[in-house]
């Protein structure tokens, strides 16, 4: 057998970061249909070459310009190398870029761009957020998505009618950012393939594995690498309650359209996005070995989740008046998820387990009690008439708190009061309980 690494053939790649910290990107003319790679070296000098050789022998090329996903424009590149000024001029030109084309409030218009700098870079943090547009047809989302995908790294564009098979695969050997058009569409229930996606991208270092067989047609699972900045563009919400978590979200529709949007897209704002994906490429050059997440940007009073998933946007962003603006978006987030877990169907039965607790403080509390306690309550009734057995299966499964069979009955026992309270804290209603 040949000890030749190239005795196979060059290995064609989108990006790559090589050991001594060189950054290899693939760029695309599709006007000469001509592909090549842009090289940035450890010391910040770039070249732009046909191919590229490893110390380990291995030649590195660039995916053909033929290839359908670069052909067809389902994944966009940079043309060449650019030059991004500074910092500031970049955000500015990509915010200006998004004002032009779609309508969004001011605040988000100013997340949305900074969001598109961190999918540039987003491989240097080990958590990500998603960005979110959510509402009726016809209210610009799609026109969102396009817009705001255009100038991100690396945008792969799919919907919810896709299958999932070739999204997998994509994201596994591009990286970069999917864009998500109708992800409701099919995929709503919280076990579907692209939720799954969505769940394990936001977290570097947790693939999807996926059933695979070889050509032996012998059983070979397969870890699809998932990690990655995502648009997403839906009409409800996901059934999944963690899911919903990693969302920054813009809700469309809710204000009449400025009248300076064009109702098409002209030609024009693909030449601008592809101008603008060249500076944001040197942003990348630039930028790369430079950020990472800076623990001083947490935002307080807010959920340690809420801060995990944005903490690496907010690490890239020097305005503290921008900053200061997310975390109110990150609040208004977590005051939305808490005000549907106070009126969550759990939150029902667990204000009557503190109920039955507070009337029995010193026995078990029977799950029948707890039942009989649900169907007084207003919120209990709002729910629909739930069977002790019923109210039984949301204590062990949605609640997670034992039940044990005493003298013929189900109970929780009496060591639960605690782990009772510190629920109660989650949902919201100690403070109702203890007034």
């Amino acid at each position: 057998m040949s000890s030749d690494p190239n005795a196979s053939g060059p290995t064609p790649l989108i990006s790559h970061v090589c050991q001594d910290g060189t950054l290899i990107e693939t760029i695309h003319d599709p006007a000469k249909a001509e592909t090549a790679l842009a090289v940035c070296r450890p010391g910040g000098t770039t070249a732009v070459v046909a191919d590229f050789d490893l110390p380990t022998g291995e030649r590195l090329v660039p995916y053909s310009a033929r290839n359908n996903l670069l052909a067809s424009g389902c994944v966009l590149l940079p043309g060449d190398v650019g030059e991004f000024g500074d910092k500031g001029d970049v955000v500015r030109a990509v915010q200006a870029f998004i004002h032009r084309y779609v309508d969004l409030s001011p605040a988000f218009e100013e997340i949305a761009a900074h969001y598109v700098l961190l999918t540039w870079v987003y491989d240097a943090f080990n958590e990500l957020p998603y960005l979110r547009f959510r509402g009726d047809w016809g209210t610009g989302k799609t026109r969102a998505l396009l817009t705001i995908g255009s100038v991100c790294y690396k945008p792969f564009f799919a919907s919810g009618a896709s299958t999932v098979s070739p999204i997998f695969h994509v994201l596994d050997a591009f990286g970069g950012t999917l864009v998500l058009d109708e992800a409701d569409f099919r995929f709503s229930d919280a076990t579907a393939e692209l939720t799954k996606i969505l769940n394990n991208g936001t977290v570097a270092g947790l693939p999807v594995l996926r059933t695979m067989t070889n050509r032996h047609r012998e059983l070979n699972p397969q870890a699809f690498k998932v990690f990655g900045p995502k648009l997403i563009a839906m009409r409800e919400d996901f059934a999944d309650r963690a899911l919903e978590s990693r969302f920054l979200t813009e809700e469309t529709g809710q204000r009449p359209l400025r009248s300076d949007i064009s109702i098409s897209l002209p030609a024009a704002m693909q030449e601008e996005a592809r101008e603008l994906r060249n500076r944001l490429l040197a942003w990348r050059f630039h930028a790369r070995w430079r950020v990472a997440s800076d623990p001083t940007r947490l935002v307080p009073d807010i959920a340690p989740r809420f801060n995990q998933t944005a903490l690496s946007l907010l690490s890239i962003i020097d305005d503290a008046g921008v900053r200061a603006r997310i975390a109110g978006q990150l609040a208004g987030e977590e005051a939305r998820a808490a005000a549907e877990r106070a009126v969550s169907v759990e939150a029902a039965v667990l204000s009557a387990i503190m109920d039955v607790a507070a009337s029995l403080p010193a026995l078990p509390i029977s799950v029948r009690a707890v039942a009989e306690q649900f169907e007084r309550t207003a919120l209990g009734r709002a729910h629909g008439s739930l069977t002790a057995k019923a109210v039984g299966i949301v204590i062990r499964t949605k609640l997670r708190l034992p039940t044990v069979k005493m003298h013929g009955t189900y109970a929780i026992p009496n060591a639960q009061r605690s782990t009772i309270a510190a629920l109660a804290a989650r949902y919201g209603i100690a403070a109702q309980e203890a007034a």
